[in-house]
């Protein structure tokens, strides 16, 4: 079988859905082959760029490879603003390229005017176009000479995000044209999402053959006639490890569980989507990242858990994995605990990133967040004593907050300045499932029929625009803030993050 992951994605690790199925698969004795067509398409677009008019572009074209070298390597991220400028300096090469087609295009994102992924109708176009997208100079070579190497039974593409929607579909119209008798899979996060919507109707049929919701481990055996087995295969990174991703080192993806073991947030995707929690159990996941260790011997450990349970962190602290890692944690009296935030540091933790949403209790209450505005303060006084670093996500706009909590949010930021490493600035979207959309009114001027959320007039009147404008004109200008915005990795964010902290906790000057 052939997995593949299409572009556009953040280049800086493997993508794990690949090396859980491949897993499987080969578990089940059904060899396959993994193909990053991200990391390679992003690559080769990057290699071919077209000849550049402005004095910013022709230095990035000039500077390219040594930029990708270097990122690729330790001695770079001692130096944040060195980094910084090679990331930009690359980037402005995808966007000088995208920009001749009409797109924009980045290392985090693919957005093209023409085209939009929430309207079923501009997938299936870009499907028929495939020609005309910017990666098909290199996927359709590459598919190519893989489907000249071994005809597979099937296809499995892995759609985890909307940058990768248009893309995609351009792929499944080459791999329809060129390979018309296999049949393809698609997968993923953002196919999930898609299924679990209530007014789900197929708009793909004669495209996909199979769409898959949720693990696609199961489902993929089921296909190839294989019956499932009970027993849980290890992440098999082999095809991916050794290749060349935008980091200094290899990242090892890896999750504990899927779904939440809170799930009672509301306007969460987890709770809308009916996600179910599946854990490890902690025995499991110790052996299991002894064997990835062992054998890839990571740089880092990135966990992906929506939130890594506080029993799996206490089995990091009394096993530790030998390299460092770093993950969604959700703050309990645990991580206000100065000893055990240093047994966690003991441990490899050089960071957790938390979704502390608010610094309003009010708007934390109406969210069903669970968490308390002191116990927030407490943990990120012990997470900074302990040397670990905080990277902190908040969400403005939900139908709770107003102009005075945002503004109460930016007081807890400002109070807590020196003890906050990073921050994810968000606004509110409304999942299109939520169990909250009664409670609002919907408005459907941007609707697509694949949308992921609703547009609402806002209860408090606390707009988008409004929201914008007291980010740019109030937050963002507080020096003590600005100084941690200005830290963030550009394009890759929390996956580089962790390369910027100090001996400490605290941040790389």
């Amino acid at each position: 079988m052939l997995l593949l992951h299409p572009p556009a994605a953040k280049p800086g690790e493997p993508p794990a859905a690949l090396a859980h199925l491949a897993a499987a698969l080969r578990g089940g004795n059904h060899p396959c082959r993994v193909c990053d067509l991200n990391l390679e398409a992003m690559l080769h677009v990057l290699g071919s760029a077209p000849p550049a008019s402005d004095a910013w572009s022709r230095r990035a074209g000039r500077n390219l490879a040594a930029n990708i070298t270097a990122l690729q390597g330790p001695d770079l991220y001692h130096t944040p603003a060195r980094y910084q400028r090679a990331v930009r300096d690359c980037n402005r090469v995808l966007e000088t390229a995208g920009g001749v087609q009409g797109l924009h295009l980045s290392f985090a994102n693919y957005h093209d005017g023409a085209l939009s992924p929430a309207v079923s109708d501009d997938l299936i176009k870009a499907a028929r176009s495939y020609r005309g997208n910017i990666f098909f100079p290199h996927f359709s070579r590459r598919l190519t000479q893989l489907l000249e190497d071994e005809t597979p039974p099937l296809i499995g593409l892995s759609l985890n995000y909307l940058g990768q929607a248009l893309t995609t579909f351009a792929i499944i119209g080459f791999l329809r044209a060129q390979a018309p008798a296999i049949p393809i899979v698609l997968g993923g996060g953002l196919v999930t999402t898609w299924l679990r919507n209530p007014s789900w109707r197929n708009p793909f049929t004669g495209l996909v053959d199979h769409l898959v919701a949720g693990p696609g481990e199961g489902p993929l055996l089921a296909l190839l006639g294989v019956e499932p087995s009970c027993r849980k295969e290890i992440p098999d990174y082999s095809g991916l490890v050794d290749l060349p991703y935008l980091a200094p080192g290899f990242i090892l993806p890896y999750a504990a569980a899927s779904g939440c073991y809170w799930r009672k947030c509301s306007f969460c995707p987890e709770t809308s989507e009916a996600n179910p929690y599946l854990p490890l159990t902690p025995p499991t996941v110790m052996d299991e990242l002894a064997g990835l260790v062992t054998a890839y011997k990571p740089r880092l450990l990135h966990f992906l858990d929506n939130a890594v349970s506080p029993a799996v962190l206490r089995a990091l602290i009394d096993r530790p994995p030998g390299v460092p890692w770093y993950g969604f944690a959700r703050v309990n009296d645990r991580l206000a605990d100065p000893d055990y935030c240093r047994e966690l540091r003991q441990a490899g933790c050089v960071m957790l990133k938390l979704g502390i949403e608010s610094g309003s209790q009010q708007v934390l209450d109406g969210m069903n967040k669970g968490i308390d505005v002191r116990q927030v303060s407490k943990a990120l006084e012990a997470l900074a004593g302990a040397g670990i670093a905080t990277y902190v996500y908040l969400l403005f706009g939900t139908p709770g907050e107003s102009i005075e909590e945002a503004r109460e949010t930016l007081a807890f930021v400002a109070g807590h300045h020196q003890l906050i490493t990073f921050l994810n600035l968000a606004i509110f979207n409304l999942p299109v499932g939520s169990g909250e959309v009664s409670e609002l009114e919907i408005t459907t001027r941007h609707q697509g029929d694949l949308t992921l959320y609703h547009d609402f007039r806002h209860p408090r009147g606390w707009g988008r625009r409004e929201i914008r404008r007291f980010l740019d004109r109030e937050f963002k200008r507080r020096p003590e803030i600005r100084a941690i915005l200005q830290r963030d990795p550009p394009f890759f964010t929390s996956n580089h993050a962790a390369f910027f902290v100090g001996p400490n906790g605290g941040p790389r000057i």
